[in-house]
This record gives C-alpha cells, sequence and structure tokens, in this order.
C-alpha cells in the first residue's frame, strides 16, 4: 500500500505509524464481508457493556472470536487492554470510512440509488 501511495506521489501524515501491523483474513463475499467490514466502520472496536469487570488492575471482556464466531472472555491487565484498544486508533490525519462517500451519515440518497443499481438491499445489522 504504501509503495502505490508513492507511486501516485502521495504522502502519508507525518504522525502515521512506521509499523504497521496487517491481520489480513478472506472473510468471504457479499454480506459475510459487509458484516465483518462493518464492525470496523460503524462503531467502535469494544462496546462498553462487552466490559464486564475491572478489579484489581485486571480488565475482563468479551468478543466475538472471529475463528468460532462465539462469545468468548478475555482477561488482560489495564496497561494491555488500553494497547489492544489504542491499535484500533486512527493516526491523526485519518478519517473512518464511514464518514466518506455514499457511507457518509448525510448520504443516505445515494446509497440508495446504489443499492437499487446494484440490485442489492442492505439491511442494517441489529446489535445485540
Amino acid at each position: 500500500m504504501i509503495d502505490a501511495l508513492n507511486k501516485a506521489k502521495l504522502s502519508l501524515p507525518l504522525a502515521a505509524p512506521k509499523k504497521w501491523i496487517v491481520d489480513s483474513r478472506h472473510v468471504g463475499q457479499g454480506k459475510p464481508a459487509l458484516k465483518y467490514l462493518s464492525r470496523y466502520l460503524y462503531r467502535g472496536v469494544l462496546s462498553n457493556k462487552a466490559i464486564k469487570s475491572h478489579r484489581n488492575g485486571m480488565v475482563t471482556f468479551e468478543y466475538i472470536d472471529s475463528d468460532t464466531n462465539k462469545i468468548a472472555r478475555r482477561q488482560l491487565t489495564g496497561a494491555a487492554f488500553c494497547w489492544h484498544i489504542l491499535q484500533h486508533v486512527l493516526p491523526k490525519g485519518f478519517r473512518r470510512v464511514r464518514d466518506y462517500g455514499f457511507v457518509h451519515g448525510n448520504a443516505k440518497k445515494w446509497l440508495g440509488l446504489i443499492q437499487l443499481l446494484l440490485h442489492m438491499i442492505i439491511t442494517p445489522v441489529m446489535s445485540r
């Protein structure tokens, strides 16, 4: 990606991390891929109700294991928990995908038109 940006004579913001960790997996096509990506596009990485406890410097939280698709629990030190959450914070100068184009909050007409042209209606996924 960085090579492509350089070839296009585009540069990353100075605050961009020097090392990028990418967990790239095939998640399917169509609805499964949209469902997977929606976790990152429309809300934070972990909801407040997923945090089950924070005692004696330890944080216990629930998440959906992507391998089993079942709810799992994990316990980390407060520092490790913060580190995991902060890995999902965008560097200065970057914006969340939902803030642009047809997924922007004010672009419902465009999204409807695109769905009509693609003969595809995407229904909102309700959170638990």
